[in-house]
């Protein structure tokens, strides 16, 4: 069975030696995706000159799902193939702010299925979100 890694130099790069996905068959699981970007700022992020740091739940949802479409579309699919994606929140208090956003790049007679969890952290403390998924490769 055909299997290769797809790891883009236009998005930030994992901090352990996996790819942004892989294609095996006519599957792509893409590895969890935050919203890091390629110079490693965080979109959703902002520090105030009093030092006080503001996390944005809708834009850091918003900053994954594009950075998700750009590694589907490095495979040649797009979001329309998701078929599966699980969902970590840092804070199950951002579910329908999140839900928000997810809604409109997804829907529940189109969209992938879809499993939520809340986890106690990700790699990074201002993180609140990370997506991985799988799509299908349409046939030819």
């Amino acid at each position: 069975m055909e299997s290769h890694s797809i790891l883009l130099h236009g998005l930030a790069r994992p901090r352990a030696n996996y790819p942004h996905a892989r294609r095996v068959g006519n599957f792509i699981f893409v590895s969890g995706l935050s919203s890091r970007q390629p110079d490693d700022s965080i979109a959703g992020v902002t520090r105030t000159p009093d030092g006080r740091i503001i996390r944005d739940i809708a834009r850091q949802t918003e900053a994954v799902i594009e950075n998700l479409r750009l590694v589907l579309q490095a495979a040649g699919v797009d979001l329309a193939q998701v078929v599966d994606v699980t969902v970590f929140l840092v804070d199950m208090a951002d579910y329908a702010a999140f839900n928000a956003v997810y809604d409109r790049y997804f829907t529940a007679e189109s969209g992938p299925t879809r499993t939520t969890v809340a986890v106690r952290e990700l790699p990074h403390p201002d993180l609140l979100i990370e997506i991985k998924a799988v799509a299908s490769v349409p046939a030819p």
